[in-house]
């Protein structure tokens, strides 16, 4: 049997204890599974704090939300009407706050076109004008009857040139509108006031004074062409 020399003796020796090397690839390998692994922490860290803040601040301003939403809805919505009639413009700023079932109900015929093509179907000099869907002559000749009854104004409550439909019981796709033309007190029990002329009191002034005949109702005919709306003017 060979002897074998002491140098090869240490030499073997060396090569079993020294550890063996890890390649390049195995490397890389491990430092993108523990960069997943902190990303993956931070990610969770993140969600749960995000979470725990909303949370804590949702219970305490559900009801402001609430009612800013209701606000912004309702500020939202046009302010202004632009009545473009055979005479001339009429422009009305609306009540959103004062009378805001019968403007919503205004607007959503207008933004229909249900008043394009209506007449200003009664005019009573010193009184109104009615445009709109015809409500009958009953409401106009009683209201012009109790108005000369009475005789002496006495604390006006609608002024000239404000803008209201009857309180009588409508139905619901009809709606008739009235523009005042003086100081009117005996219209306070009969009139919902949503509205008032803020330009183109001319104009309903040129319309009061058509000729009508014995039932109000003006010998030429007057019309609605178009109404437009406005947030502002």
């Amino acid at each position: 049997m060979a002897r074998i020399k002491p140098q090869t003796l240490l030499l073997q020796s060396k090569k079993k204890k020294s550890p063996s090397r890890i390649s390049v690839p195995m490397m890389i390998l491990y430092c993108l599974f523990i960069g997943l692994v902190v990303l993956s922490l931070v990610a969770t860290y993140r969600h749960w704090s995000r979470r725990s803040v909303e949370q804590t601040g949702t219970g305490l301003s559900n009801f402001e939300d609430t009612d800013a939403a209701v606000d912004s809805k309702k500020y939202d919505l046009p302010g202004y009407a632009i009545l473009n009639t055979s005479k001339g413009e009429i422009i009305v700023e609306l009540f959103k706050d004062g009378a805001p079932e019968i403007v919503d109900k205004f607007l959503d015929l207008c933004q229909k076109g249900h008043f394009r093509g209506l007449p200003f179907h009664h005019v009573i000099k010193h009184y109104v004008i009615q445009g709109g869907d015809s409500q009958g002559l009953g409401a106009a000749e009683d209201w012009i009857s109790r108005g000369k009854l009475r005789g002496k104004l006495m604390s006006p409550k609608h002024e000239a040139f404000v803008l209201g439909t009857s309180k009588s019981k409508q139905d619901s796709k009809k709606f008739a509108f009235f523009i005042t033309t003086a100081p009117i007190p005996d219209l306070n029990d009969k009139l919902i006031v949503f509205g008032r002329v803020i330009k183109g009191q001319d104009v309903v002034q040129e319309i009061e004074e058509v000729d009508t005949d014995e039932r109000y109702r003006p010998k030429s005919h007057i019309v609605i062409i178009d109404v437009i709306l406005k947030r502002e003017i």
